[in-house]
């Protein structure tokens, strides 16, 4: 039996305007840049710890 990986859902809820370069580009990693785009990632480490780079930016859908 394979487990199905687990996502995130992830929604753009504020602009990267006026932000710092790498806020950007981590944004444009999770493949957000325009606002209220969502995306769906899947759930690891490396996912975990750019979200906490822009939490202030994203809002995590259930």
């Amino acid at each position: 039996m394979s487990k199905a990986p687990k996502t995130l859902t992830v929604q753009q809820v504020k602009s990267p305007q006026r932000r710092p370069p790498d806020q950007r580009a981590t944004l444009i990693g999770l493949g957000l840049n325009k606002m209220n785009r969502t995306s769906t990632l899947a759930d690891t480490p490396a996912v975990r710890g750019m979200l906490a780079k822009v939490a202030h930016l994203v809002r995590v859908v259930e």
